[in-house]
């Protein structure tokens, strides 16, 4: 569903036709969840679905016919009035990686805010592949190049946490328009990364433990981005993606270095093995690669001269 509505606006704000628009994004969903039933026949433990294909389609056109509504009722035209007045032109790429921050955070992190920890799944994965065969001796030394603390100091979880924070806030600034806005938008990213952290360990430890992240570090970590990240904003858009770059860099260096202790463990299986199996890979590809996509961007951002 989220995929036809998308498209489907996106058609429409390129200038296709509403009907056209409703065509090609249910043609996209149906080749795309073709495309995934048929390389299930190539996977073991998997089994095309005639069923799935179907309801994905369905699904799809369920989102298409939603933005057609949406768009019916001016809602398309009203959004893209909005977008105008509050973020500069080819802002699209920061956007999207705006809204999949809080979907990343929903996947457990060792540290809160701290995504892109990905190397030690990497590893393992390595490891295994490579196990019996002659090159793990020679990348083996590679593959344990970077080994994580027992523990990060209180000082490297206040940071985590704090570049964490003002990893989305660098983006934010770097698309959206000088003045109070940017305030705005940088306190709405403080008010979303708390809630989705909360959401997260609710659905990890219970509701009854969903604040349980609020430890001093982590209070401070977000007062401490908070107040950078508010006085960055005073900056020019290419200097806050310059300095985005150096906090992501900082950010990944730290978070891969974060420990995998008991409790991270647990939560993960939770999520892998338990009552989250059909959501988690989603969210967990999300939190590894978000980091990463977010510096490929803030690198094409500085190097845009129109950004000064």
């Amino acid at each position: 569903l989220p995929l036809g509505l998308l498209v489907f606006g996106a058609r429409v704000r390129a200038g296709q036709a509403p009907g056209a628009s409703v065509v090609t994004a249910v043609a996209i969903g149906a080749a795309l969840s073709f495309t995934m039933e048929l390389l299930q026949n190539y996977l073991p433990n998997r089994v095309a679905s005639n069923v799935d294909l179907a309801l994905n389609v369905a699904g799809t056109a369920c989102g298409a016919a939603l933005g057609l509504a949406v768009h019916l009722l001016g809602g398309v035209a009203r959004w893209q009035a909005v977008r105008e007045r509050w973020f500069i032109g080819g802002s699209a790429g920061g956007l999207a990686l705006l809204l999949l921050w809080p979907f990343g955070l929903l996947f457990p992190a060792p540290v809160p805010l701290g995504l892109g920890q990905v190397w030690l799944r990497l590893q393992d994965t390595l490891s295994s592949e490579l196990d019996g065969s002659v090159l793990l001796d020679w990348a083996g030394p590679w593959l344990h190049a970077l080994p994580p603390h027992d523990r990060l100091s209180a000082g490297q979880e206040l940071a985590t946490v704090a570049l964490g924070l003002m990893a989305p806030c660098m983006i934010a600034l770097t698309i959206t328009a000088p003045g109070w806005r940017r305030f705005v938008m940088l306190a709405g990213a403080v008010a979303l990364g708390a809630a989705a952290t909360t959401l997260s360990t609710a659905m990890n430890f219970g509701p009854d433990h969903a604040l349980a992240w609020r430890t001093p570090n982590a209070a401070a970590g977000f007062a401490l981005g908070s107040l950078l990240a508010a006085l960055i904003a005073l900056l020019p858009r290419r200097a806050a993606a310059g300095i985005g770059l150096m906090v992501l860099s900082a950010l990944v260096v730290l978070v891969l270095q974060a420990p995998a202790d008991p409790y991270f463990a647990v939560s993960l299986q939770a999520w892998e093995q338990g009552r989250f199996i059909r959501f988690h890979g989603a969210a967990q590809w999300v939190g590894w690669l978000w980091p990463y996509a977010a510096l490929l961007y803030l690198l094409v951002r500085v190097a845009t001269r129109a950004d000064d």
